[in-house]
């Protein structure tokens, strides 16, 4: 499976990051992620060029030096550089470093980026200041899902699922006959689902004080290339500004470690109540119900239904509220295509001699 390079990914929530080694895998890559002392984070790959031992085992010995637990080679995490050799008279071989990747924290998050340095603009991160806004409270979590980040946006992309999926919680007869339009700007994929004059589902419901009365429900879904989603979700009294209800941002960031298993950070900001913290548990009870016991294992068993095929393969009957996860499909194959066509040879470059790849004895 090919993975999208030039584009940023969630690698991990700001606060997971100290100054111990942390590892993490995306898109197949082992990295080490690693914060400074004057607090900013770095990235680099997590395995030693010299017998390919895993650097987040090792010993921080300065400031963003890590060293190899296995054979002592230092690596400095910001540049990759091999910094302190301990055998063969100190001589550093030219090969010894590891790939250091751009990392940018924003938002609360760490945001990396894979491909070609010189393409990684952090002004191409999506907007989600709202998340460090004091007027909304945040939350965030990670789950880890054994399945592809694809299937997982498919799941968000289509919230039709939410009156089956979600009975009794997050779903409501309301929006199960909800009006849904499918929009692009670019490369971002909007898939809004309007369900006006309904009971509120049961979760809203309790956040609106248990209102009890016919709202308006919106559920507007904005998707980033790869698996960047934020929903724009809440409820109102009929024909009333949104204001006069309650809504929210619920966040999802879906990095992928392998075509089968996948990061799912997750955020939700709100603007009401925010120091609440009976809302908080309520936000977090729905997080677990609903994304956690809900949500992932049916993912996870379409995963392994799939037998190991693509969905390309498994030649999926289609329905008229797939719009926004085939039109998001589409998006990414083409940006997927067009970096692949871009990228240079892979045997482009000098190759680098035995001598200089193996330390002297």
């Amino acid at each position: 499976m090919s993975f999208l390079k030039n584009v940023w990914y969630v690698a991990a929530l700001a606060g997971e990051v100290g100054a111990r080694p942390m590892a993490r895998t995306i898109c197949g890559e082992p990295i080490l992620l690693l914060r400074k002392i004057d607090g900013t984070c770095v990235a680099a790959s997590n395995r030693c060029p010299h017998r390919f031992a895993p650097l987040d085992r090792g010993t921080v010995v300065g400031d963003g030096i890590v060293q190899c637990p296995y054979h002592g080679l230092q690596f400095d995490g910001a540049t990759g550089r091999c910094v302190h050799n301990p055998h063969g008279g100190g001589r550093i071989p030219q090969a010894a470093q590891i790939p250091s990747y751009p990392l940018v924290e924003k938002h609360g998050l760490l945001w990396l980026w894979l491909g070609d340095k010189a393409l990684a603009d952090s002004a191409a991160i999506p907007d989600f200041n709202f998340m460090k806004d004091p007027a909304f409270r945040t939350q965030t979590g990670a789950i880890h899902v054994q399945a592809n980040y694809e299937l997982i946006v498919d799941n968000l992309m289509d919230l039709s699922h939410v009156e089956y999926l979600h009975a009794g919680g997050l779903g409501s007869e309301a929006i199960k006959r909800g009006k849904i339009e499918v929009t692009q700007a670019g490369s971002t994929v909007h898939s809004n689902r309007w369900c006006p004059d309904g009971l509120a589902p049961p979760v809203w419901d309790a956040l609106f004080d248990n209102y009890g009365k016919p709202v308006d429900h919106w559920l507007n879904m904005r998707w980033d290339p790869p698996g960047v989603l934020r929903l724009d979700v809440g409820v109102a009294p009929v024909n009333a500004a949104r204001e006069q209800g309650v809504w929210g941002y619920f966040n999802h960031f879906l990095t992928p470690e392998t075509p089968t298993s996948t990061h799912y950070f997750w955020s939700v900001s709100r603007p009401f109540k925010i120091d609440d913290e009976t809302v908080d548990h309520g936000i977090e009870q729905a997080v677990q119900v609903a994304f956690v016991g809900e949500d992932v294992p049916i993912i996870e068993s379409v995963q392994r239904l799939m037998g190991g095929k693509s969905f390309e393969e498994m030649r999926p009957v289609l329905l008229s509220a797939d719009a926004g996860a085939l039109r998001a499909r589409r998006v990414l194959r083409q940006l997927i295509a067009a970096e692949q066509a871009a990228a240079p040879s892979a045997n482009a470059g000098r190759s680098v001699p035995a001598a200089e790849r193996v330390a002297a004895p």
